[in-house]
């Protein structure tokens, strides 16, 4: 598995946490920045990693900002990207379980960085099991397919 990672700047200190989990994991990982606290635009930073993940050079993504909320909004206008913003365990297991999702949001104005290491692993662990879930999904393929321009 190869994730690509970035964060704005108001979520550096959890990306670099969840770096040092990937190290552990023994996780390969492509880290797209951002590097210290002087203010970025998030879509700059959730969109790259959104194509890494789209054109499968990356099997899934990881993104953090202060609250989620903007890198996941950038990250979903990106056909064949499922990004969940999670900000707990269980449902950072669900969104593989159930939607597949391929990124994960996180904010680090919202959670700490011991939970932040939780919900990643989490996800990172933890395996779609499809059956009732492919239609849904199917669905989903499908009218992105029919909004292309």
């Amino acid at each position: 598995m190869k994730i690509a990672i970035a964060s704005d700047h108001g979520g550096v200190n959890i990306r670099k946490e969840i770096l040092r989990l990937l190290d552990e994991m023994n996780i390969e990982y492509e880290d797209l920045g951002c590097e210290g606290g002087c203010s970025v635009d998030y879509p700059d930073y959730a969109l790259p990693v959104a194509e890494k993940v789209a054109s499968g050079e990356c099997d899934r993504g990881i993104l953090i900002c202060g609250t989620g909320i903007g890198m996941s909004i950038a990250a979903n206008k990106v056909n064949g990207i499922r990004c969940a913003l999670v900000h707990d365990v269980f449902s950072a297991k669900a969104t593989r379980l159930h939607n597949d999702s391929n990124i994960l949001a996180m904010g680090e104005r919202v959670i700490g960085p011991g939970l932040a290491r939780e919900i990643a692993k989490t996800w990172l662990e933890t395996e779609y099991e499809g059956g009732r879930h492919e239609n849904r999904l199917r669905k989903i393929t499908e009218y992105e397919g029919n909004t292309q321009q």
